[in-house]
């Protein structure tokens, strides 16, 4: 029950200063802790590819900025912040639900692609997956806002992490409800530790769109992890991703999983921590009578 913030700065550093042509195959072993994070994946998918995908620093191409960016990330004590805060949130899940199942965690934090208009513009320079049992991968360009938001970030997809080390999570059979419920649980957890610094940054501007609400509630019961990016991540990110658009904004379902859990949590009297393993099909029951 160790969790693990791997020294990536240091790695990344090096890859950065190294020649171009030596910097794939560094970034290759820099990734290699935490290649089991995408066992879902057909075949075996080039970590490389993945990370420039996930708008990770580009490893093809000098882009301007990048050192800097990793200076401010450093200068920020982003490494020790995140493990400090991934340890107390800890402290406290297990204080609410002693018995659940911790795996031994690695921690990857990336500089991300800030040449990439994507994942400035769209995803607002940070991207992160905790879903997967035993791995927490975040990417952060360190503007103000994210750097103020590193500890709930990370405490958000701890969230998914333990959620999913004793939730079964079946990627042809999930749906999109139970995908925005746990946006809606990891980012109450998050909020239970940090306040509004909680929230989701791609979620706020749709919080109180009942438009949105009302569209992404008639698609809780799409099943399959193949189907479910637009209504959770909203079109933009699902199509990077070779989704399908549904008219949705960005952090759609993030927006709605809050209201859906925010309510529950009313209703039932529950704070965040004790509403992990909550089955997502109570949380929309009541949440939505």
């Amino acid at each position: 029950m160790t969790i693990t913030v791997l020294d990536s700065y240091t790695a990344t550093r090096s890859i950065l200063t190294a020649p171009l042509a030596e910097r794939p195959e560094a970034l290759r072993r820099m990734l290699e802790p935490t290649a089991d994070m995408y066992r879902y994946f057909p075949g075996t998918p080039d970590l490389v590819e993945l990370h420039h995908m996930s708008s990770g620093f580009r490893v093809d191409r000098e882009v301007d900025g990048a050192l800097a960016g990793l200076a401010a990330l450093h200068d920020a004590q982003a490494w020790d912040r995140i493990e400090a805060a991934l340890n107390s949130a800890l402290s406290v899940q297990l204080n609410a639900t002693p018995d659940i199942q911790v795996p031994d965690i690695q921690v990857m934090i990336v500089l991300g692609d800030n040449a990439d208009p994507h994942f400035m513009d769209v995803a607002l320079g940070m991207n992160g997956n905790g879903g997967i049992s035993g791995y927490i991968w975040l990417a952060f360009w360190p503007s103000p806002e994210n750097l103020a938001r590193l500890e709930s970030v990370a405490v958000h997809e701890l969230n998914h992490n333990l959620r999913y080390s004793n939730v079964r999570w079946d990627p042809e059979t999930v749906t999109v409800g139970e995908q925005v419920v746990s946006e809606g649980l990891a980012d109450a957890f998050a909020r239970h530790q940090y306040g509004d610094l909680g929230y989701t940054r791609i979620g706020v501007p749709s919080l109180h769109d009942d438009a949105v609400y009302n569209k992404v509630i008639d698609g809780l019961g799409i099943r399959g992890m193949q189907n479910f990016a637009a209504y959770v991540h909203g079109d933009a990110i699902a199509a990077r991703f070779g989704g399908t658009p549904v008219g949705l904004p960005t952090g759609a379902g993030y927006a709605v999983g809050n209201r859906l859990v925010d309510a529950y949590l009313a209703i039932t009297g529950k704070q965040a921590p004790d509403a992990l393993l909550v089955d997502s099909a109570e949380v929309i029951e009541l949440a939505t009578k």
